[in-house]
């Protein structure tokens, strides 16, 4: 009686292992940046809405700007806009913008979203 219950307890610690049915969704390659527009701002202006050109966008793709991520809207696999805001055009500088992808999802959680190379964005005086 003994070895049986063993048995199946074995059994039963194997059964509850990892199991890959293959749901969930493989992570975009990166993406890649041809142009924005504007490119360039004059400082103390108002809010506006960046358009990034580009190829490999995936939807619930981010823009970053100076690395924080700002309110998207996926138009296309070519195109994505952005909310700037007044302060992020207060002070004259360059500012680096990239894209990045969503990671995998399910089983490919594991792959994390990839990110394009920035872009300069110039914030005139």
């Amino acid at each position: 009686m003994k070895t049986i219950c063993l048995f199946l307890l074995i059994s039963l610690a194997v059964g509850c292992g990892y199991s890959s049915n293959g749901s969930g969704t493989v992570a975009a390659g990166a993406p890649s940046i041809t142009s924005l527009s504007p490119n360039s701002m004059a400082m103390g202006g108002a809010a506006f809405t960046l358009t990034v050109n580009g190829s490999g966008f995936a939807n619930g793709a981010a823009v970053y700007w100076h690395g924080t991520a700002r309110t998207t809207t996926f138009v296309s696999a070519s195109q994505l806009t952005a909310a700037i805001t007044a302060a992020d055009i207060a002070a004259a500088q360059t500012v680096p913008v990239f894209v990045k992808n969503p990671g995998g999802t399910g089983i490919y959680m594991n792959q994390g979203g990839q990110s394009s190379a920035s872009v300069s964005f110039t914030i005139t005086p």
